[in-house]
């Protein structure tokens, strides 16, 4: 919490035009150092707009917070299925899955059915799932956020790249979420066969790329859109890409972040060491 507060505070102390501004393809987008909350990189950071499945990061915050037994079996429902995009799912209807599992699925891969089906088995239901995210919002600072429903199909999920900072700071403090949102694949049963599962990011487990945290989201309104945590030139970053056109611009982008990371830092190294030699 004291970390999140000092980000917080220097989110509202630093201003657009104090952060060096990449070229940007993604509207909006942030990146901070996590150490110290220092905007490194910044674009329209305030600028409230959909956001996708990035929303299955809180939705598993709260379910974790609510300690239900993870190894009990949910079974996805009719209830379960998008009625809001008619987006497919590779989990049928009928399916029963630990929710270990189904979680894994909602954030690994991003699979609506299971997002929608860990808040309809919230203890007390979908509206003390919808009360305990409105209260994890509160407690986090994020006072632009808007979150209508669990999977983040509805355009009405909304938020901030500043906020969502926050969101990402506290996920990372999750071992469930950083294990889950850091796999590039995994095998799950589904009705009595092993089904291969990927994850959205393809950074993830790629050479070059230490990954913290991830998630990804994508809907017409949102565009393309990325968190993530890594660690770069010994610094531990967070960065928010929101409404990229495409998944090329936003993976360019992500690039991008990483290099100026790892550059300032070899920056500062031979700074210093010419002014030794001087």
């Amino acid at each position: 919490m004291k970390k999140l507060q000092q980000i917080a505070a220097t989110l509202l102390l630093c201003s657009a035009t104090s952060a060096f501004a990449l070229p940007f393809g993604s509207q909006s987008a942030l990146v901070i150092d996590e150490s110290n909350g220092q905007i490194l990189l910044e674009k329209n950071a305030d600028n409230i707009v959909p956001i996708a499945s990035l929303t299955k990061l809180m939705t598993a915050m709260v379910v974790l917070d609510a300690k239900q037994d993870m190894e009990a079996p949910i079974s996805i429902d009719e209830q379960d299925v998008d009625t809001i995009k008619h987006s497919t799912s590779r989990v049928p209807v009928g399916a029963t899955l630990p929710r270990k599992d189904v979680l894994q699925l909602a954030l690994m891969s991003s699979d609506n059915r299971a997002a929608a089906s860990l808040a309809r088995t919230y203890p007390g239901g979908r509206d003390a799932f919808e009360a305990a995210v409105r209260a994890k919002l509160q407690a986090l600072g994020m006072t632009h956020t808007t979150l209508q429903e669990p999977t983040g199909l509805s355009p009405q999920n909304t938020s901030t790249a500043s906020d969502l900072v926050k969101m990402a700071s506290a996920a990372s403090n999750y071992p469930d979420i950083t294990r889950i949102t850091t796999d590039s694949s995994d095998r799950i049963n589904i009705k009595g066969r092993p089904v291969e599962y990927h994850n959205t990011n393809g950074f993830v487990g790629k050479k070059g790329w230490d990954i913290m945290l991830s998630k990804t989201g994508y809907t017409v309104e949102a565009g393309r859109c990325i968190i993530m945590k890594i660690k770069a030139a010994g610094k531990n970053v967070i960065m928010v890409l929101l409404n990229a056109g495409a998944n090329s611009t936003r993976n360019r982008d992500a690039m991008a972040v990483r290099r100026f990371v790892s550059d300032e830092k070899v920056a500062v190294v031979k700074t210093r060491r010419t002014r030794k030699s001087a």
